[in-house]
């Protein structure tokens, strides 16, 4: 319900600025441009839907053996006293704890490809233990809040782009980023909890959020100690070889109990192809209100009113040219990332802006795009308090990325 308010809402706003700009303006060439955005945001929704198939079917194949081969079972068994406490409503030892945790781990990785077929798999068996078919349960908000919050140890994408467009050290957002998501992961758990009344003054919790910290403190001085080509080579070796390695250990698995891992590998890859064609029409219905949105210019005047009010505040309003990669961070992942390469190109890759647009991008995930493709793909219509919670993590992520950049740069 909550995302068919935002969807009318963007289409409305880009009626009402694209016809004062027309009466009041003359600008002829506003309608023009919001009806070809139409047509390029449905291409591009189609063309993301059919570019997932192959990786669709890839991960949901190895998923397939891993289950059949117990490896997500035991993981499910390990992770059971964490996961009780978060997801109280999944059985204990359930399977589907065990998917949770290859897509976490892959996100947190930076592994994009692998984590979307992994979080839809999850999703396919958090709605087998939902009663209420269209409507998200508990389980189902937490995982996705836990998405959307996007904790990531190795933005090696982001770093990537900073060294083609020049930055002198493009390794110099990565204590950053790896701060502000942390934030932004942690005001996402607290902010579903409250809305669960789940209990995070617990040992068990506790104790996890403590290691987690101490974890990312020591990771943060095991990389700062490297250079950039080492940091580099380093996040994207532990990726690759973590990745293949959870590929070869499922396989490995699957021999050992004597399945048969090839005909399981096509049962599982089978339902990527479904799942992919079952996710275009969500995609396409957010993506379009998207491009219209930004085709009206309805983000340009957005931006502009916030600078204006942050100075009359009489606060640094130099933040703001980063803000359009926050702003857009939530709806479209890669418009935040064609964003964030703007910022670099107009204000320079090691200017303030251009590192705070790096963090912006690095701090949240394209909270929209998840709801449609996650809870699209189960046939969840009623989102009950997971926009709100999805949100507030991703304002956590944009108030920390702000005060960190200012304390660093």
């Amino acid at each position: 319900m909550v995302l068919n308010y935002i969807w009318i809402a963007f289409f409305a706003l880009a009626f009402v600025v694209a016809a004062v700009r027309l009466i009041f303006f003359g600008d002829t060439e506003i309608f023009p441009a919001i009806v070809n955005s139409t047509f390029a945001s449905s291409k591009t929704a189609f063309e993301i839907s059919i570019g997932l198939t192959g990786v669709l079917s890839l991960w949901l194949g190895i998923m397939k053996i891993g289950e059949k081969g117990g490896v997500v079972s035991v993981l499910s068994r390990a992770l059971s006293p964490l996961f009780c406490k978060l997801f109280p409503d999944i059985p204990k030892g359930h399977p589907v704890t065990g998917s949770i945790f290859m897509n976490l781990a892959a996100n947190m990785l930076g592994l994009d490809n692998a984590a979307t077929p992994l979080g839809l798999k999850a999703m396919e068996g958090l709605q087998e233990l939902n009663p209420k078919k269209d409507t998200a349960s508990n389980p189902m908000i937490m995982f996705l809040v836990l998405n959307t919050s996007g904790l990531t140890l190795i933005p090696i994408s982001i770093m990537v782009y900073r060294a083609q467009l020049g930055a002198a050290q493009p390794t110099d957002v990565f204590v950053p980023i790896l701060l502000a998501t942390f934030f932004s992961t942690l005001a996402g758990i607290i902010a579903v909890s409250i809305y669960q009344k789940i209990n995070l003054l617990n040992r068990t919790i506790l104790l996890f959020l403590g290691g987690a910290s101490v974890f990312i403190a020591c990771l943060i001085f095991f990389f700062s100690t490297l250079s950039r080509e080492q940091i580099d080579t380093w996040s994207t070796t532990i990726a690759n070889v973590l990745l293949f390695t959870i590929i070869i250990s499922f396989i490995w698995a699957g021999v050992r109990k004597k399945i048969n891992v090839y005909d399981a590998f096509v049962e599982g890859a089978k339902e990527g192809f479904t799942t992919a064609i079952r996710i275009i029409p969500y995609l396409v219905a957010i993506l379009v209100a998207i491009g219209v949105f930004r085709a009206s210019g309805c983000m340009d005047y957005l931006i502009q009113g916030i600078a204006r009010l942050v100075e009359l505040c009489g606060a640094d309003s130099e933040f703001v040219g980063a803000l359009p990669t926050a702003l857009m961070k939530p709806l479209s992942g890669s418009g935040a990332r064609g964003l964030m390469v703007d910022a670099m190109s107009t204000y320079g890759a090691d200017s303030f802006v251009g590192r705070l647009s790096c963090v912006f991008q690095g701090s949240t995930d394209t909270t929209f795009y998840i709801l449609a493709v996650y809870f699209g793909s189960v046939g969840i219509s009623r989102m009950r308090h997971s926009v709100p919670c999805g949100l507030l993590a991703d304002l956590a992520g944009v108030i920390a990325s702000i005060f960190i950049c200012y304390l660093f740069f």
